[in-house]
Parts: structure tokens; sequence; C-alpha cells
């Protein structure tokens, strides 16, 4: 019956209730007559200028030409800071975690570490460390040592062939480690020992002695690790290369000029030369997973890079890695960096600056190695508005010929700038050991109190493979 009621109602176009009336369909759109009300693209409003950022962003995002995109992000030359991985002003590597978001951890992560006076082996998370120390090692390769070319050139040898993998797995015995060992002390020896050199010129002591040793050793430690890591047989290997890299930290208010009040990011540019370098097809296996949260805090630092002191300059914004992009090793390995001359620890402890001899390779080891690794990671598309996915690992080896310390850094964002930083949980992340002699002295033809730490893990960072 209420159902034959309200069709009758239907038929005779009685108001029913509301509840029971569909929602009228919404007209069709009418296309404008006139282009949408935006910011102008060349007026001085705020609105304006993120409009051109925003436009800025979306070329950047839609070029899919690495080239082309590092060219977009690097092209506007304006004043920058200009950061020096080698500084002498007291506690800067406190600076440099701030500029580059780096947290730095005491020790080496995993079966790297060596663990020095007062540091701690760092186990991964939900790896024990003797599953650390199980852990196989690639195949074995018969490699000849890593091609060397003239500075700044790469070289890249060919496979080899593969031994069986009973052998590869167990790592190098106590006989070939002499072996090794045997061979670094015949170049320490040529270097410092058999050659009849001059007395080198003021401040040049060190390129005259320790750099030729550190080069051969890099040479012949590869050789020898090629055969337990073959990755080193096919790895790049560069003397003296180019490294650069180029990011926003901050903001700041320009001064003086036309450009009188504006706010601009704060740029940073390192410009870094190592002395070798070795750089792999594949990326190194990560320390730690991407979402892990680091406990120890990042330092702030209020004042402006001017008072470290950092000086601006104005030129040519580079990023690069010590390769062009069509190099197919395009993934870093190792750095070995040497200290210059002025840096003297005797000096230093007169001075009762003792404690500045770490703060040095620390600062030295934070900026090499993000500008290093942050390059790798934009050579893959990532950069500040796209940050990076996957970790990037890199590793260092800094000395002075005697004395080497040792440092690992994983690169976990590339959103430094105020628009892209949003969150506090995504460091980077820099271990590292305290320095440690490789050897007391060189007494004629014998080398007394050889470190067999130090020698070890040398090796063990030769041996770290790529996933």
């Amino acid at each position: 019956m209420a159902g034959r009621k309200m069709f009758g109602k239907l038929q005779h176009h009685v108001d029913l209730p509301a509840k029971l009336l569909l929602p009228p369909e919404p007209p069709a759109a009418v296309p404008s007559l006139y282009p949408p009300v935006v910011a102008s693209m060349t007026a001085k409003s705020k609105a304006s200028r993120l409009r051109r950022i925003a436009g800025h962003f979306k070329r950047v995002h839609d070029q899919t030409e690495i080239a082309t995109k590092l060219q977009l992000i690097t092209g506007l030359r304006r004043l920058k800071y200009v950061v020096y991985p080698q500084t002498w002003a007291l506690n800067a590597d406190r600076w440099y975690q701030h500029f580059t978001k780096t947290a730095y951890l005491s020790g080496l992560p995993g079966r790297r570490s060596a663990a020095g006076p007062g540091e701690q082996e760092l186990p991964l998370p939900g790896r024990s460390a003797a599953g650390l120390a199980e852990q196989e090692l690639p195949e074995r390769s018969d490699a000849g040592p890593a091609d060397q070319e003239k500075p700044g050139k790469s070289a890249a040898g060919p496979a080899e062939p593969e031994l069986p993998a009973e052998r590869s797995a167990a790592g190098p015995e106590e006989e070939e480690l002499a072996s090794m060992k045997s061979l670094l002390c015949e170049a320490l020896l040529q270097e410092f020992y058999y050659t009849d050199r001059r007395r080198p010129t003021l401040y040049k002591s060190h390129e005259v002695a320790a750099a030729p040793f550190l080069t051969r050793a890099v040479s012949v430690l590869a050789a020898q690790c090629a055969r337990y890591n073959p990755a080193l047989s096919r790895c790049g290997l560069d003397i003296s290369p180019q490294v650069n890299m180029y990011w926003f930290r901050g903001e700041t208010r320009v001064p003086r000029g036309h450009r009188k009040g504006c706010i601009d990011p704060i740029r940073f540019q390192v410009d870094d030369t190592p002395l070798v370098q070795i750089r792999l097809p594949k990326p190194l296996k990560e320390f730690v997973p991407l979402d892990f949260v680091v406990s120890e805090e990042i330092p702030v630092v209020l004042h402006e890079p001017s008072r470290l002191p950092l000086y601006k300059k104005q030129y040519e914004n580079k990023i690069f890695i010590g390769s062009k992009l069509d190099d197919p090793c395009k993934f870093g390995h190792t750095q070995f960096h040497i200290v210059p001359d002025k840096f003297s620890r005797q000096r230093l402890q007169k001075q009762n600056l003792t404690d500045q001899i770490e703060v040095f390779l620390r600062a030295n080891a934070i900026a090499s190695l993000f500008a290093w690794t942050g390059a790798q990671a934009m050579y893959q598309g990532f950069w500040s508005q796209a940050d990076v996915t996957r970790p990037f690992v890199s590793q260092a080896v800094i000395s002075d010929g005697k004395y080497f310390s040792f440092f690992c850094y994983q690169l976990n964002t590339l959103a430094l700038s105020v628009d892209a930083d949003k969150d506090p949980n995504r460091k980077n992340i820099c271990w590292g050991t305290q320095s440690a002699p490789l050897y007391d002295v060189v007494e004629e033809d014998d080398i007394k109190g050889f470190n067999d730490d130090v020698f070890r893990q040398l090796v063990d960072f030769f041996l770290n493979s790529p996933e």
C-alpha cells in the first residue's frame, strides 16, 4: 500500500520528502575564457618567488638525462662557502657535521672494526659478531694489480676467471697475510730507506716519501686482495682525482646589493683531491638499513659559516666523483688521503692542542666522504628534492705514511635544504677510529714495532665487496 501511494505521488509530481530526493547533477564545467590568475615570474613578491622555485623544481624533475639535470641544479652561480676538507679551524668537525647532517660514531661497523683504545666494535642490527666473522667472502679470482694511469685518469681491468668457492670462502690465510705484509714492508723500505733523495723543500716531505708509499701500497694490496674480492679486478683506480660537491644547507638574508633583504639558501662547495681512490661498477653493501635511527645527535651551529671561518667565492658549481657520467665504475669503494706537512703532531702537542689531532682527521673524513658519496648519489639521479631510496656507502683511509685512521660513511639523505629537510631521523652516518701507527721506526733496513692490527684493518677494507 505504501509503495503504491509513493508511486502515485511520483506520477502526479507531488512533493516528496527531502531525504528521498536525489541530489541534482552538477552542471558541466564551462571552460574559462581567461587564463588562471598566478603570480608574476618577475615580481619581487613572495608568491612570485615560490612560483619561480616551483617551476625550477619541475624542470629538474621532468629531466631524465643526468647531465642536463646536474646542469640545471648547478646552473645558478652565486656566492657560496668553500668547505676545505683539510682545515686548521678549531673544532671544525662539529661544524662539518652540521653542514652535512652527519652523525659521528666511534668505531667501525660490523666486521670492518679493529677497535682501538677506548673504542668498541659496532655490530649491525640483527646480526651477531659471530655471524659477521663467519660471513663468506666473494669467490676468488686470479686478478692482476689494478691498472694505474696518469693523474686524474681511471683504469678498469677486465674480469678474470673465478677460482673454486671453497678456497675463496676461507679468506686470506696466515701465509698469504704474511706475504702481503712482506710486500707492504718492501714498499715502505723502498720509499723511506733505499731511495736516496735530496732534502725536500719546506712542507714537501710527505709528497716526497709518504705519498709514493701509499700509492704503491694501494696497488700492491689491491692486486693481492683481488683474489678474494673479484670486484677489485674490475675497479677503476684514480691517482690525484678531482672530487666536487655542491649543496644547500640553511637560509640567510642577503645583506647588501640589489637583492638586499632576499632570503637565500646557504650554498656550499667542496673541492677535494684525494691521493688515490678506488671505484667499482657496483655499490658496496649498506652498513645499516636506510631507516636505522641513530641515537647520536648532530651538533646544531647557529652562527654564520664565516665564523668558522669559511669564505665565500663565486665560480662554477660542480658535482664530480672523479670520472665522467659514462664511466662504468660509478660507485666508490675507498679513498686514501695524505695529511699535509703542516699537520704536525709535535707542534699541536706543544700548543696543548692534542685533541685537535683527531678533530682534524674527523673533519677531513666527513667533508671528503660526504662530497664523494653525495656526488655518487647525484650521478644516479637523486638530489635534495628527490631523496635517496637506498644508502650509498664509501670508505676512507687518512694517513701521513706512519699513522693511519679508518673511516666508513653511509649517505642516507641528500635532503639538506630547509624546504626538503623534513625527517629528523634521516641522518648521514660516519664511523671512524683514532689514528694508530703502522710502525714505530725505520732503522736502516729494519722496520721496528710493526702494528699487525692496523695492517689487518687495511686488508679488511680492501676485502669489503659490493652487493
